[in-house]
């Protein structure tokens, strides 16, 4: 059986970070209010000359030299976002030309903070099905550019950056011992589109628009939600969560990552946590987990790890792979 195999992670962040003070200047909030409601404590800001793609190409190169690979070693590239640099070409293409790259396929996913699940999931069927034989799966945002700095309930939540892995297909031999993607599980449930959305687009509007969201419709949902994703691959795999080495949540709200923990019966000194560092970085939250914990050691090869996220549309999914 093929298995798509973490050869290499990397990250990448604005220059410029925001504490929560900082925001006291701009909207009425405090740091308190902001770190018991959400666990944030700052955030990173692109500033001039930082895009989605250029944060996006920069964690694709650290992936790629942690992998000990360049780029005429990938075939496919896939970005997660939903701040791309523009309409149209993808992302995805910007960023395959930014690395040099003649050769492969590149396109975005957009599926807003469960997009690196989705993308995890779409080249890990990409590798299985021999379209390629190595993707760079990359989650890059600038959240900050669709904002209403005016609007205390979501500008304080949000930040920009990206992460990136490099996936190969290796063989494996159909057993939960595999390296690799063990399983995915995606949903989608469009009747909640209006709890969380952009108010403008090329074809309503001809604008860009504002994150809009009904923070407590979200919560409610959430915890629920992201459960119902992990249970399932769980039963795909015939494990618990006592075989789990880490859950590496999306990156939303501290008592969301909590309250699911919780309610999976997984010990918080197995959760990945970054919301404090990063905030809400919506599809490149969970690939800038991995790169921290990952990079600090915690995450080790032969790892069982689960990575789980719920975003506007509302989407959710779960991706269980041994690392």
């Amino acid at each position: 059986m093929i298995r798509s195999v973490v050869r290499g992670f990397g990250s990448a962040l604005p220059k410029r970070v925001v504490p929560n003070k900082e925001l006291e200047s701009l909207v009425e909030t405090s740091d308190e209010w902001i770190v018991q409601r959400t666990g944030i404590r700052q955030r990173y800001i692109a500033g001039e000359g930082e895009t989605t793609a250029s944060l996006g190409e920069a964690a694709a190169r650290a992936a790629l030299d942690r992998a000990g690979l360049t780029p005429d070693d990938i075939d496919l590239v896939i970005v997660a976002t939903s701040t791309p640099d523009n309409t149209f070409p993808a992302t995805a293409v910007n960023i395959q030309n930014r690395l040099g790259m003649t050769k492969g396929y590149a396109f975005d996913v957009q599926a807003v903070c469960t997009g690196f699940v989705y993308a995890m999931a779409t080249a890990d069927a990409h590798l299985r099905a021999g379209l390629a034989k190595r993707a760079l799966v990359i989650g890059a945002e600038t959240f900050s550019r669709i904002l209403d700095w005016n609007d205390r309930t979501t500008c304080v939540l949000f930040g920009d950056g990206a992460g990136a892995l490099v996936l190969e297909a290796q063989e494996g031999e159909g057993t939960i011992s595999d390296r690799g993607v063990l399983t995915a599980h995606l949903r989608s449930d469009g009747s909640h589109k209006d709890k969380l959305y952009v108010d403008g687009g090329p074809s309503s509007t001809g604008t860009v628009g504002h994150l809009r969201m009904e923070g407590r419709e979200v919560f409610k949902h959430a915890v629920g939600m992201i459960t119902d994703v992990i249970e399932a691959a769980f039963e795909a795999t015939g494990t618990t969560a006592d075989d789990l080495n880490w859950l590496v949540p999306h990156q939303a709200n501290r008592r969301i990552i909590d309250g699911s923990a919780k309610k999976l019966g997984i010990p918080l000194e197995k959760v990945v946590v970054t919301v404090d560092l990063h905030g809400n970085t919506s599809a490149a939250s969970i690939p800038l987990a991995l790169a921290v914990a990952a990079g600090d050691g915690r995450i080790k090869n032969g790892d069982l790890v689960m990575l789980e996220a719920m975003g506007g549309g509302f989407t959710w999914g779960a991706v269980m792979l041994r690392w």
